[in-house]
C-alpha cells in the first residue's frame, strides 16, 4: 500500500479557508503589534483555554451553552491585558461595514480576542490601542499572509527557560491541511513561549535555550536543572492560535477542534500549558462543505497537523526584533 502524504491548501494558509481573512499591525520599533482574523460568515465558533495565565476577551460568548457562539472577528494582540483595548478598533471596522449580531439596537460585532506578553521586548509600555485594531481589520485580506515577526507575533519569544538572555524569536505562522472531498483546515498561531520549538516530522528542535556556542541549543534535560534561577521569565508566554474549516459542524464537533488544536501545539511546543503560558485555541467553522459521520475524526487529525505546522513555520519565519536572534537572521 502506497504513502499518501499530507496535502497543503494552495497558499499553505489559513486563507486556504474560503471566507477567511487576515490583517496585521506591526511596530518593530517598539517590537509589538496585532492580528486580525476576519470571520463575518462564520456559522460558529468556540475556544479553549489551558495556560495557565490567560488574557482574554469575550470567550464566554462562545460557550456551547450560550446564544450567540459565533464570531465575526478574532483578534490576537501583544501588549498583554493593555491589548485587549484594541478590540474596540475592530468592532468599530465591523460596524462601519454593518456587520455584527443583530439586536433592537443595532447589530453588535463579536470580537473575541486573546493577548500575548510582549512588554518587556522593546519599547517600555509600547502596547496595541483602538487606532492598531482599527488598522489591522481594515488591512485584513484573503490570499497570501505575512508570518514570521510580524502583527502579534512582531514582539514574540521562545525558549525561554534559561531567561530571556537565551531565548530566541518566536513569530506567527499559518498553514493548511486538505481532506477528503474539499475538506479544508487552516490554522494561523502566534508562538510567545516559554517552551522549546520541535519539528514533529523528525522530532528535532529547531528553537531552544542558546547555549555557549553559536547555533547550539541547550537540551531541555539540562535545561530543567538550571531554570530556577530564571523563574521570572516563566510567567509572561502564551501561544495563540485560530483554527478555522470550511466543514458544517454542531458546535460539540468544532469545540473538539479547539481541544484537538492544543494536540498540535503540545507536539511542537514543550513545554506547553504551562501556569505561566496563556495558551488558547479558537475554532471557527465556515460551514461551506457538510461534514460527513466519519469527518470529524479526519478534521481533527487534520486540524493537529495545521496547528504544528503553523508553529513550526512561526518561528522558521521570523527575523531578529529588538536583538533578540532568530533562526531566520
Amino acid at each position: 500500500m502506497g504513502t499518501r502524504p499530507w496535502v497543503s491548501g494552495p497558499l499553505d494558509a489559513i486563507t486556504d479557508v474560503k471566507g477567511i481573512r487576515v490583517g496585521h499591525w506591526s511596530d518593530r520599533r517598539a517590537a509589538t503589534g496585532c492580528t486580525v482574523v476576519l470571520c463575518e460568515e462564520s456559522a460558529l465558533a468556540a475556544v479553549d483555554v489551558r495556560g495557565g495565565a490567560p488574557g482574554t476577551r469575550e470567550t464566554d460568548t462562545l460557550n456551547g451553552a450560550n446564544v450567540v457562539r459565533k464570531a465575526h472577528a478574532i483578534l490576537l494582540t501583544g501588549g498583554s491585558a493593555f491589548g485587549l483595548g484594541a478590540a474596540q478598533g475592530v468592532m468599530r471596522r465591523l460596524v462601519e461595514r454593518d456587520i455584527g449580531f443583530p439586536t433592537t439596537g443595532g447589530k453588535v460585532p463579536i470580537v473575541p480576542a486573546a493577548v500575548l506578553f510582549d512588554l518587556a521586548v522593546g519599547k517600555k509600555g509600547a502596547f496595541p490601542g483602538e487606532a492598531e485594531g482599527y488598522a489591522a481589520a481594515k488591512r485584513a485580506k484573503g490570499g497570501t499572509v505575512a508570518q514570521g515577526s510580524a502583527g502579534a507575533g512582531t514582539g514574540a519569544t521562545v525558549a525561554k527557560l534559561l531567561g530571556a538572555e537565551r531565548c530566541m524569536k518566536g513569530g506567527i505562522g499559518t498553514a493548511s491541511v486538505t481532506g477528503p472531498r474539499g475538506l479544508m483546515v487552516g490554522a494561523l498561531a502566534v508562538t510567545n513561549a516559554v517552551g522549546a520549538i520541535f519539528d514533529p516530522d523528525t522530532g528535532k528542535m529547531i528553537a531552544g535555550p542558546r547555549g555557549d556556542e553559536p547555533g547550539v541549543f541547550v537540551p531541555l534535560s539540562e535545561a530543567i536543572h538550571l531554570h530556577s534561577e530564571r523563574a521570572d521569565t516563566l510567567i509572561e508566554n502564551t501561544t495563540l492560535v485560530v483554527v478555522a474549516t470550511n466543514a458544517t459542524l454542531e458546535h460539540g464537533q468544532l469545540q473538539r477542534l479547539a481541544y484537538q488544536g492544543h494536540d498540535g501545539m503540545a507536539r511542537a511546543l514543550v513545554p506547553a500549558h504551562t501556569h505561566g503560558d496563556g495558551d488558547i485555541v479558537f475554532a471557527v467553522s465556515m460551514a461551506q462543505v457538510e461534514a460527513q459521520e466519519g469527518d470529524p475524526l479526519a478534521l481533527g487529525l487534520m486540524t493537529v497537523r495545521a496547528v504544528e505546522r503553523a508553529i513550526v513555520k512561526s518561528v522558521q519565519a521570523a527575523t531578529s526584533v529588538a536583538g533578540v536572534p532568530a533562526l531566520g537572521g
